[in-house]
């Protein structure tokens, strides 16, 4: 009788053993390259051509970010802002992003990005992709929201089980 009492616990704590590293990895993997000031490059490598969201979430005020490889871009205070890589920016070459600060005393933070090999530049007419559609490529893994829906239906399974255990004791003669 005890091994049916322990059972839903042993597996509502299985289901949180299984999330929660989920969610820490998330966390950690979903950045790109940052620095411990709040300034990052997602993704931290990039084809040329490719779009990179810049961040400056450790600036209250307006600032802004330059490298080699595209034009200087304005992020508002707290914000994120697009760059798109130059096409013809070297493969396997690594450039510093400069984040600088308008905020008093002012701040500059250094990160990096890496051009990865070359993808096909875009031509005039081409509509159809040359390798066919590469599904489940795409996305960053699961977002907050994600994780604790997740988090939400495993621990409902959970007590389901409490409560179905419980109930298949009652309903036994004895």
């Amino acid at each position: 009788m005890r091994s049916i009492r322990v059972a839903p616990v042993a597996l509502l704590g299985a289901a949180l053993a299984l999330t929660v590293p989920a969610a820490i990895a998330s966390a950690a993997s979903s950045g790109g390259a940052s620095s411990a000031t709040g300034y990052t490059v997602t993704p931290s490598v990039i084809a040329p051509g490719g779009q990179v969201t810049l961040a400056a979430r450790g600036c209250s005020a307006t600032a802004t970010a330059g490298s080699g490889v595209f034009d200087t871009v304005t992020i508002p205070g707290g914000g994120s802002a697009a760059a798109t890589v130059d096409w013809d920016a070297k493969p396997g070459s690594s450039h510093e992003v400069t984040f600088i600060c308008s905020a008093p005393p002012g701040s500059t933070a250094k990160v990096r990005l890496t051009v990865a090999a070359a993808s096909r530049a875009p031509t005039a007419g081409s509509a159809v992709a040359p390798a066919g559609v590469r599904g489940g490529l795409g996305g960053g893994g699961p977002s907050t929201a994600e994780l604790v829906a997740g988090t939400v239906l495993a621990v409902a399974a959970a007590t389901g089980a409490v409560h179905m255990a419980r109930r298949h004791g009652e309903n036994r003669p004895r």
